[in-house]
């Protein structure tokens, strides 16, 4: 049975922190590949900055191409919105019965992951692999020594689409956060100018 970590997120753009945590969870944990699980544009919230879904999935297929354990999925783009994450693994986990599904989350996700809907029976039925981000807060007890969430001491990337966005707009070359491929794909599109 394949283990497979699912990294959700917009991913607006993939940058090169997204591809090394992805990277390292693949090669130095026990999980057989990450699938980038692409988060839909909500049609609830209407983000100027977010870029159409196609868009964004494309960049990480894009991204990508070159690790063989990294998959793009779009999985979430079929699903009635607004969505959440036990939704989606109920969905995948049909979908793929031959495959065992983990979320891979970062350290300031956790904080809030009391809030989710249905979290309980997410720990349930999936184990967490959880990366280090320098962040502010604690983390609830709960989670603190729970036998399903697993630290990975993955490299700490504190590099933010956000950033990446602004700066581009504002002239600035952000080309080295980003893999090649996105760069070229960003840059021929003419996004986030």
């Amino acid at each position: 049975m394949k283990k497979v970590g699912l990294y959700f997120g917009t991913f607006n753009p993939i940058h090169i922190g997204h591809l090394i945590i992805a990277n390292h969870m693949a090669e130095f944990s026990d999980l057989d590949e990450v699938w980038f699980v692409v988060t839909p544009k909500s049609p609830f919230k209407q983000k100027q900055s977010l870029l159409d879904n196609h868009h964004r999935y494309q960049m990480v297929f894009e991204a990508i191409q070159d690790y063989p354990k990294l998959k793009a999925s779009k999985i979430e783009f079929d699903l009635p919105q607004p969505n959440y994450t036990i939704n989606t693994l109920a969905h995948i986990g049909e979908r793929y019965p031959d495959h065992r599904f983990c979320l891979i989350m970062g350290e300031d996700n956790l904080k809030g992951f009391h809030k989710w809907k249905n979290y309980e029976a997410i720990l349930d039925g999936y184990d967490i692999y959880m990366y280090p981000r320098i962040s502010s807060g604690i983390t609830e007890n709960t989670f603190k020594d729970h036998p399903k969430i697993h630290r990975v001491d993955a490299p700490i990337m504190e590099i933010s689409s956000t950033f990446i966005r602004k700066e581009h707009k504002n002239g600035r070359n952000i080309r080295a956060l980003l893999p090649d491929t996105v760069w070229k794909y960003l840059d021929e599109m003419n996004f986030y100018r």
